[in-house]
């Protein structure tokens, strides 16, 4: 059945970079929109990233300029490019994804922690 797994993630210092990957299987469609979350500890989870089928994409304001969203519709993958990493953008990042018929779908998480 359709399972989506991450992985990239790690411990850098503030400025280092990050490429996290994501890849859907179980599928015979392409996702409708694919994106990135992520919860702090203490903190409610917020969408990071997100991008269409038509590769349109949208960014919290926080990460515009450091974040790039990417995705292989074939291979239902989605990537984050994280640069420019600040000790805020500490969290588990969880990949999320929604089929055409409207369901939803999500990674297990990926751990990301930057130092000061």
């Amino acid at each position: 059945q359709v399972q989506l797994v991450e992985s990239g993630g790690g411990l850098v210092q503030a400025g280092g970079s990050l490429r996290l990957s994501c890849v859907g299987s179980g599928t015979i469609f392409s996702f409708d929109r694919m994106g990135w979350y992520r919860q702090a500890p203490g903190k409610q989870r917020e969408l990071v990233a997100r991008i269409t089928r038509g590769s349109s994409t949208d960014y919290v304001d926080s990460v515009k300029g450091r974040f790039t969203i990417s995705r292989d519709g074939g291979k239902n993958t989605v990537y984050l490019q994280m640069n420019s990493l600040k000790p805020e953008d500490t969290a588990v990042y969880y990949c999320g994804a929604t089929t055409p018929r409207g369901s939803d779908f999500w990674g297990q998480g990926t751990q990301v922690t930057v130092t000061s």
